[in-house]
């Protein structure tokens, strides 16, 4: 069954509307009917499995049938954040990290990145990464969608670390001296409901400068095993290793 989100909240048997681009999938792409099933996560993050009872001209009228209790999410919170990448290398993030369980995305400017975000296009991008975040939630049947918050700045990132538990930096030096210790340890301090974010740097990594700065508030720094990964393929690691420690490892 097709998943989608919506802004309401929902009540079992109590029917309601989505319109819009839900609206255009539903009737335009998968033709649906009266009488076929889908999967409806409400704004309070709440699954069912709802009734398509009727497709009007600008929306499509559902009725909860039943609650789905069993949730998909990872028992901790873990944002990415992961300096700009060239190309189109922060919507593969974003996909696939979204798949793999990611809460939320921190992209900033990283002090050795080479794209550049202007001012007057950052709200254009968010906007592109939020959809394809929504899009991998609902394909990956998830019941949050992560947030996309744009950090102007390094400083401004680091203004953020109060908001979480545990802050680690995934560092190819760590990995080139075969550190294999800090991920799991703090994997297992951690216990559901916690916040971990985890940084990323740019294809040139952290700058001796970033790694002094975070080195002075105290972020552990993790090798992420015996290879050196790109950009792309380091959160997806982490959040792979992260779903194996939490859900199949330990289990909550």
């Amino acid at each position: 069954m097709q998943r989608y989100f919506t802004n309401e909240k929902l009540s079992l048997f109590e029917p309601f509307f989505i319109s819009g681009d839900d609206f255009h999938h539903m009737s335009r792409v998968m033709r649906m009917k009266s009488g076929e099933k889908v999967y409806i996560v409400d704004k309070e993050e709440n699954a069912f499995i709802a009734e398509v009872i009727e497709i009007g001209e600008s929306a499509v009228k559902l009725r909860p049938q039943e609650r789905i209790e069993k949730s998909p999410e990872l028992p901790v919170q873990i944002t990415i954040a992961s300096g700009l990448p060239k190309g189109d290398k922060l919507d593969l993030i974003v996909q696939k990290a979204t798949e793999l369980g990611a809460f939320s995305f921190l992209p900033f400017p990283a002090e050795r990145s080479i794209s550049k975000w202007e001012t007057k296009k950052v709200r254009k991008k968010i906007e592109r990464l939020e959809k394809i975040a929504k899009e991998a939630a609902e394909q990956s049947h998830r019941t949050h969608i992560p947030t996309i918050t744009f950090c102007e700045s390094f400083a401004a990132l680091m203004n953020r670390f109060a908001e979480f538990d545990y802050v680690l930096l995934a560092y190819e030096e760590s990995a080139r001296s075969n550190e294999t210790k800090t991920l799991v340890a703090t994997f297992e301090k951690m216990k559901p409901g916690e916040k971990l974010l985890v940084i990323f740097g740019p294809e040139g990594g952290v700058s001796d400068k970033e790694v002094t700065l975070l080195t002075q508030a105290n972020v552990l720094f993790a090798g992420l095993g015996s290879r050196i990964l790109r950009t792309e393929t380091a959160p997806l690691y982490f959040l792979a290793a992260a779903s194996y420690f939490f859900e199949l490892e330990k289990s909550f």
